[in-house]
């Protein structure tokens, strides 16, 4: 057994390396295709968009920011379980337990709440994993069109619980309409 017929990937092929004929050397039928296939293009739909004044269709399964839910009465829902930071394949949840104060059980459900809750927006893929895995109902992905703004900082990416909380006036919205 020699090793020009051993291949591990098993896709091994053969070369040759025949004469190129004269009107192969002159690559001229080469040169042709390749100018019928600019031509072929110059006369399709072009598919760039004018951003700032048209945005581009959105996927129904579009997943958008996220956001820490609250309760009827205005309390976080996360209770630091940490199962969506162990659902989450890219790794980009962090968060810290603590223990609730007696003078907190308006801001928190649990005995127990994210004292610290932060997302790398750098390293999210937008999956839904987090949402999915935790109990409480407590992240979401939200369906509005806010994408992740843009920023020179690395820093700026992450974003804790001041951009991740609900509103208190959204979470009132929310009351109001279930008990409608």
């Amino acid at each position: 057994m020699s090793l020009d017929t051993i291949s591990l990937s098993g896709k091994k092929k053969e070369v040759s390396n025949k004469k190129m004929t004269f009107w192969e050397s002159l690559y001229l039928v080469a040169i042709f295709k390749g100018l019928m296939i600019t031509i072929r293009h110059l006369f399709k739909r072009k598919v760039t968009i004018k951003y700032p004044e048209q945005k581009r269709p959105l996927s129904p399964v579009y997943r958008g920011q996220h956001m820490l839910k609250r309760d009827e009465l205005g309390r976080e829902n996360c209770t630091a379980c940490g199962m969506c930071a162990v659902a989450c394949p890219a790794e980009a949840i962090t968060m810290k337990a603590a223990e609730r104060k007696p003078d907190e059980k308006l801001l928190y459900r649990e005995e127990k709440y994210a004292e610290i809750y932060e997302i790398n927006m750098l390293r999210c893929i937008f999956c839904g994993l987090c949402e999915e895995a935790c109990p409480k109902d407590a992240i979401y992905l939200t369906e509005t069109k806010v994408m992740v703004p843009s920023a020179s900082k690395r820093e700026d990416f992450i974003f804790g619980k001041d951009k991740l909380v609900m509103p208190l006036t959204e979470a009132m919205k929310n009351r109001q309409n279930q008990v409608s």
